[in-house]
């Protein structure tokens, strides 16, 4: 055993040099810009450029291969998190310097082969009224037009990245759809919902803007709030530093909440099942201290001027590629058939078009999370993009087949990348109307 073992870390550090001798690769080619761009300035001038992109380069892949080293838990979450961040965004940044600088080496290798087969003379311009000739005007190397283009096709996105986790990872932006349903008691018309989803407080690395956002929600005096799932990365002590912010989410109907995939410790390693099983058992006690009352294959019913609605929470429910399924929709639905209108909880979009609109019509809207709008996109002037789209049909917003409704929230937290750009986090606030 102890042999597998010196094997499986051997050939283990033998990937990770690997991939750090990819990532100098990627840093020689790169220089062969900076070099040119950077030949302008005096000599020492270049040699300070010089030390200072070796001198980051030197940094960066010494950090990597340090962090393949050290145990996992020798750093904490979010440390470990912005380490990452630190390495792998200037690579991401480098790839885009890459693809143009392989397109100068495309062109230079084109004009190799046709000087060999065709020679042109030198080009000169003449001037007919002095007849006298005069050279052609000097231009700007097309390499050097291709170097700078990469080294700025690099900066764009290394700035936006970094940007986005300086600003865009706390910039809570509180979203107004109204709901117009046919079936709605007048009781609740004009009821104020507020929903947020995805917390993943594993990822938190600003507990005072955290704190801004929930103050956020509140000022909105609610009559009923919904949390669509994961409020965690992976295991339940990491919501415990903010609980007390959390706790404050109140409103006058109740607060109500479900599980998303990330919390049932599904991409974690677990010394056992009972391991596991209690860190799940701890999540959802979680969701209690915090005064939520969490919805697992489960109804309420909401009362208001007499007049009378049902929220169904389920356990996650995904049909994607490896999506986890957890919860039991007829389970939730038991009971609540003769209710005008049904508001459902499932954290996973994808859930509404594969269950709850073939089999249950009367289900009203759906809550849903999960996508993050992945946390990068454009949102301008009606224009919305994001590379979700093509994972999700649904994955931002309000959509609309029939009777019936989906929401999906673009999430409060992070995970992975510790930003955003262009899709910013989300509180939403809706208000029913009586169609």
């Amino acid at each position: 055993m102890q042999w597998v073992l010196i094997y499986w870390n051997m050939n283990r550090l033998g990937f990770f040099l690997l991939i750090a001798t990819v990532f100098l690769l990627i840093d020689i080619y790169v220089y062969q810009a900076v070099r040119v761009v950077s030949r302008s300035l005096s000599d020492n001038g270049q040699r300070i450029v010089t030390f200072i992109y070796w001198g980051i380069t030197v940094v960066s892949l010494v950090t990597y291969i340090v962090m393949q080293l050290i145990p996992p838990d020798s750093v904490g979450r979010v440390t470990r998190s912005m380490i990452w961040a630190a390495i792998l965004i200037p690579y991401f940044s480098k790839f885009f310097a890459v693809l143009v600088l392989l397109l100068d080496d495309i062109f230079r290798l084109l004009r190799w082969i046709v000087s060999l087969f065709y020679r042109p003379d030198v080009r000169e311009a003449v001037d007919n009224t002095a007849q006298k000739v005069i050279p052609a005007a000097k231009a700007i190397p097309r390499s050097e037009f291709l170097m700078k283009t990469a080294l700025i096709a690099g900066t764009v996105p290394l700035v936006g990245f970094t940007y986005g986790i300086l600003s865009g990872a706390h910039d809570y932006r509180i979203r107004r759809v109204k709901l117009p349903l046919k079936n709605l008691p007048s009781g609740f018309d004009g009821m104020k919902i507020a929903q947020i989803s995805d917390i993943h407080s594993g990822s938190f690395f600003n507990k005072t803007a955290v704190k801004g956002g929930v103050e956020m929600l509140m000022r909105e005096k609610p009559d009923v709030a919904f949390f669509t799932g994961d409020l965690v990365n992976n295991t339940a002590d990491e919501v415990k530093n903010y609980i007390d912010i959390f706790n404050k989410v109140k409103a006058p109907l109740g607060v109500y909440s479900t599980l998303g995939n990330h919390d049932y410790g599904n991409y974690y390693q677990w010394p056992s099942l009972q391991a596991k099983q209690q860190n799940l058992n701890n999540l959802i006690a979680a969701h209690k201290e915090m005064g939520w009352d969490i919805l697992l294959d489960e109804n309420r019913i909401l009362s208001a001027g007499g007049d009378k609605i049902a929220v169904l929470g389920v356990q996650n429910l995904g049909f994607g590629p490896a999506a986890l399924k957890r919860g039991n929709l007829a389970k939730a639905y038991q009971g609540t058939k003769d209710y005008p209108v049904k508001l459902l909880l499932s954290h996973d979009p994808t859930h509404w078009d594969a269950e709850v609109r073939p089999q249950y019509p009367d289900i009203d809207v759906q809550f849903s999370g999960h996508t993050h709008g992945a946390q990068f996109g454009v949102e301008i002037a009606g224009v919305q993009w994001s590379p979700c789209q093509y994972f999700y049909r649904q994955w931002a917003g309000l959509y609309q087949e029939g009777e019936q409704r989906l929401y999906v929230n673009r999430g409060y937290g992070y995970i992975g990348y510790p930003g955003r750009v262009g899709i910013l986090p989300e509180i939403t606030i809706f208000e029913l109307q009586k169609a």
